[in-house]
């Protein structure tokens, strides 16, 4: 499946197509082209660029990696996740960073593809996820507070933490709003009131009409309407000019090859992130439809999109959850979903440029704060507090931290180290059962033996024997000296490292010098390449490997002179352990 082309994707999809089916589709992409525009502008101011590079993004980001897609219902553009990153790269860099750092992204994102590791990016743990989403919404949401409140406020590295120090600060808005109760300070009561409107109508909004007209949309036509009848001052996005070929575009004579170094970071982060969600939108989307992501074909699509994109002046892309659900729960069958939500946003930029340009900052403000709640990854995070899963609670709250305290760059870090350690705990824990050899089971077999024999010991392992479990593995073995024979049963251990090598070595060592015996049985192809490669084959000796452990069983009796009917000294071949 991983290996079809997009010939033969495209080919599938479109199979039976009819009018019908096109129709569904237009329908479908009319109704997320009117959900992605309210965020395609408000992700773009959000992103330190433009609501005109927002548009820019959405529409090519639609065509493009749309058409490209993995699969039929992937919808991309910019995201909330993505513009908490590009917002801090802005800050640091400039536009000409953020264009910069989005076009040697996708060269990373492409080669990903190309080498076909998507794969590798579904390791992340789902805590991991979970805690940097809940992180950026955190960074969106405070992020927001000066639009709406209509104040300025430095820029910062890490918004969050730059709004509490100015909460707290001598001239901060919670002095301003003591001062205002006093009578004193008199607030900016449009933004709040644009802003409130537009958020009141996200969250009460019905439904039902949701599937004509978003509550995004209609709070911002509500607000942007009222704001210019009642000759509101509030700041407005500005002119967006009627075209995709913005003025402030990349130029690839003009890329910063000699500070590469400084973007290293921002490039890599935008790298991690866009892989990271639109394989993780693949995952949700692919649930509700059955059809599976082709992930490589993904990454090659999101790679070729955001090394154009900034050539025009938009911002990094990456796929959306939400946009692709609404495309999904609308009805949309085929990546036209995506082709035609674009085109609508084109067909807004040319008509509705204008009046665009009049939309309340506080407008989007709200837009933006109401997203950011619904980020969240709520029944994840319910369900991993609810049932006190200690390790995922740990994991979560030490991204969250990491995500608003830190450059998104350190945090990413820091969440691949915790995607790591997560992985190595759980794997690591080698499961071990030591048993005396059952009589009783092997006289029940026509294995008839001189009476229970302590001196024979068999042990189970679960899990691969890597650097991690190595101590759990002599530790259970730390008396092994006392047996005559220890026989390892590992047809449960899937693979094994140099250091799990060394282990089975000095046990081996360990038994041979007490004069016991160390025997193996059902042992991996792939770990018994392992022990050859390593002569520990040789050095244990090819007798002592066995298919199954009651042949060992029988082999060590024999070998002890133990077994009294020489004649079933050969155990039957579905013995198995």
């Amino acid at each position: 499946m991983e290996s079809l082309s997009l010939w033969r994707l495209w080919r599938r999809e479109f199979a039976g197509y009819s009018m019908g089916k096109f129709r569904q589709d237009l329908l479908a992409g009319l109704t997320v082209g009117a959900v992605a525009l309210p965020l395609a502008l408000a992700f773009g101011v959000a992103s330190g660029a433009t609501a005109a590079a927002g548009m820019v993004t959405a529409i090519l980001a639609g065509i493009l990696i749309g058409g490209l897609s993995g699969a039929p219902y992937q919808i991309s553009g910019p995201t909330g996740a993505m513009s908490a990153i590009l917002i801090l790269i802005s800050q640091r860099y400039g536009l000409e960073g953020v264009l910069a750092a989005g076009f040697l992204s996708g060269l990373i994102l492409l080669a990903l593809g190309l080498f076909r590791l998507g794969r590798f990016i579904a390791y992340i743990p789902a805590p991991v996820i979970s805690g940097f989403t809940s992180g950026i919404a955190v960074i969106i949401f405070t992020g927001q507070i000066n639009n709406l409140l209509g104040i300025e406020t430095p820029a910062a590295h890490a918004p969050f933490i730059h709004t509490l120090e100015q909460i707290f600060d001598h001239e901060s808005t919670l002095v301003k709003l003591l001062s205002y109760l006093q009578g004193g300070f008199t607030p900016n009561w449009q933004t709040v009131t644009v802003g409130g409107i537009v958020i009141a109508m996200m969250l009460f909004w019905p439904s039902r009409w949701g599937k004509y007209l978003p509550g995004s949309l209609a709070g911002i036509v509500v607000t942007t309407a009222l704001a210019t009848a009642a000759g509101f001052t509030v700041p407005i996005i500005g002119d967006i000019p009627r075209t995709i070929l913005l003025a402030d575009r990349l130029h690839l004579g003009q890329l910063p090859w000699a500070s590469l170094g400084d973007l290293a970071a921002p490039i890599l982060s935008i790298a991690a992130l866009g892989a990271v969600e639109s394989l993780l939108c693949g995952a949700v989307a692919s649930k509700m439809t059955g059809v599976r992501l082709q992930a490589n074909q993904e990454l090659i699509a999101q790679g070729i999109g955001n090394l154009v994109i900034p050539l025009f002046g938009g911002v990094p892309a990456t796929a959306a959850i939400a946009r692709s659900s609404v495309g999904i729960k609308s009805g949309g069958v085929t990546r036209l979903v995506s082709i035609v939500h674009a085109l609508l946003l084109l067909a807004a930029v040319y008509l509705f440029a204008g009046v665009l340009g009049q939309i309340p900052l506080a407008a989007l403000a709200g837009v933006l704060m109401v997203t950011a709640v619904r980020m969240n990854e709520w029944a994840a995070i319910r369900f991993m507090f609810g049932n006190r899963f200690k390790t995922g609670v740990i994991t979560f709250l030490i991204t969250l931290l990491a995500t608003i305290s830190l450059d998104l760059t350190q945090a990413i870090i820091i969440g691949a180290a915790l995607s790591a350690a997560v992985f190595i705990n759980q794997v690591a824990n080698l499961q071990i059962e030591i048993h005396e050899v059952d009589v009783d089971k092997l006289k029940a077999r026509g294995i008839h033996l001189n009476g229970a024999q302590p001196h024979i010991r068999v042990a189970y392992l679960t899990g691969p024997l890597f650097f991690a479990a190595t101590s759990n593995f002599n530790q259970a073995f730390a008396d092994a000296h006392r047996y005559e024979a220890l026989i390892l049963s590992m047809r449960a251990v899937p693979t094994i490292d140099l250091t799990g090598i060394e282990a089975l070595a000095s046990l081996h060592e360990q038994m041979e010098h007490a004069g016991g015996r160390l025997m193996l049985a059902g042992v991996q192809p792939g770990v018994q390449r392992m022990m050859a490669r390593a002569g520990l084959d040789q050095q244990i000796g090819h007798e002592n490997f066995f298919w199954s452990s009651d042949q060992a069983i029988l082999a060590a009796e024999k070998a002890l002179h133990l077994v009294a009917d020489e004649s079933r000294a050969e155990a039957p071949s579905d013995l198995l352990d």
